[in-house]
């Protein structure tokens, strides 16, 4: 848009006041034994709880976003790559936490890989062992396109953020195929997309907006992971804008969600529509920011297991996982939040087409003294 926008300018400073006690909270979720962070204060409680792989490089993510990264002191980078790899299953290749049940969620096993590997390649580190695809370990589905796309077909998308979740961490074992076979699977997959995409609001799925919205934010990490644009952009563009007029942002899912694919479709939006998504995002992370720093990702309170968190009080889906605790769900801030939080941030700053100013400049040479 414009950088000439007074207002504009003055919502996006407000927003960055959000951030002052941000840094100290992220170093205090530190755990130097194991070299990963854990998701919320009340995390070191839970007996038995080591940081988790989602935490831990999610920190990293944050760290990159605030231009820490290359400032991490080589003692941090070793643990933190000795993290990553000691969580890597020797014969699947799989990257597990602790907790059991955390198997048995095949987004968190999808999503831990994904993460890993990235985390891994930021600090300049590599896997241990063979990756599932390359260990036979891939889900069954892989075996040929026909069945992907019957797995595909076979997705419940009642809860659209549930659902089209599992269909997008498909791409984790997709991106490890080498051509033209991963083509065909690739194109399988969108070519399902778009017949299943509802024609009128350009999203997928059923529940209320946010919940479609959020599902279709899912499916944007696969088309974007492919350098493919989304289908019907215009008919989004405008089912966000109800989202944010007229429903209530509860989890901070629900804010990032909408700005992200804003971010990624790149609709064209007027000055006065850009201004009142920004007020409207400024005003619903207000509510999420709590006394120690940091978000948390529900108005209530943090969800102790964000791994179930995406079906809401009085919501179904079937065959949810089981919880994967990962705090004691106290109104105090967690890592998951937080990432989306200063990801918020800086795709409000993209999409008014203005720099983004550093955040913390006097707290950053200091920081990782603090991460004890």
């Amino acid at each position: 848009m414009t950088t000439n926008n007074k207002e504009l300018q003055m919502l996006l400073r407000e927003m960055d006041s959000l951030f002052e006690d941000l840094l100290p909270w992220l170093a205090g979720q530190y755990d130097e034994p194991s070299g990963g962070f854990y998701y919320a204060r009340s995390s070191r409680l839970l007996i038995g709880r080591r940081p988790d792989i989602e935490s831990t490089a999610q920190a990293l993510n944050m760290l990159e976003r605030l231009g820490l990264l290359a400032l991490m002191p080589a003692r941090i980078r070793i643990n933190m790559i000795h993290f990553f790899r000691s969580r890597q299953h020797p014969e699947s290749g799989y990257f597990y936490d602790d907790d059991p049940s955390m198997k048995e969620d095949e987004v968190m096993v999808a999503r831990a890989v994904g993460y890993s590997l990235n985390a891994l390649q930021k600090l300049g580190g590599e896997p241990q062992y063979a990756l599932p695809y390359l260990a036979d370990q891939a889900p069954s589905y892989m075996h040929s396109p026909l069945e992907y796309e019957n797995w595909l077909r076979g997705m419940d998308l009642s809860n659209s953020w549930r659902g089209c979740d599992r269909l997008a961490c498909s791409n984790v074992y997709l991106k490890q195929l080498k051509e033209p076979r991963r083509d065909r699977f690739v194109q399988t997959a969108f070519r399902f997309f778009e017949e299943m995409q509802d024609k009128d609001s350009g999203l997928w799925g059923e529940g209320s907006l946010y919940l479609r919205i959020s599902g279709t934010f899912k499916l944007h990490t696969f088309y974007s992971n492919f350098q493919t644009p989304m289908p019907r952009t215009e008919q989004m563009y405008a089912s966000i804008l109800l989202a944010l007029r007229y429903e209530e942002a509860s989890d901070m899912c629900f804010i990032r969600n909408p700005i992200h694919l804003l971010s990624y479709i790149k609709p064209s939006m007027t000055e006065e529509e850009l201004q009142q998504i920004i007020q409207t995002t400024l005003n619903n992370m207000s509510r999420l920011l709590r006394p120690d720093g940091g978000f948390s990702r529900e108005l209530a309170h943090s969800p102790s297991a964000p791994n179930v968190a995406q079906v809401k009080g009085g919501g179904y889906y079937p065959d949810m996982p089981k919880p994967v605790h990962l705090s004691e769900g106290k109104r105090e801030g967690d890592m998951n939040a937080a990432t989306q939080a200063l990801l918020i941030r800086t795709l409000c700053y993209r999409l008014a087409n203005m720099a983004a100013p550093s955040l913390g400049k006097t707290g950053l040479s200091a920081f990782y003294d603090h991460m004890k």
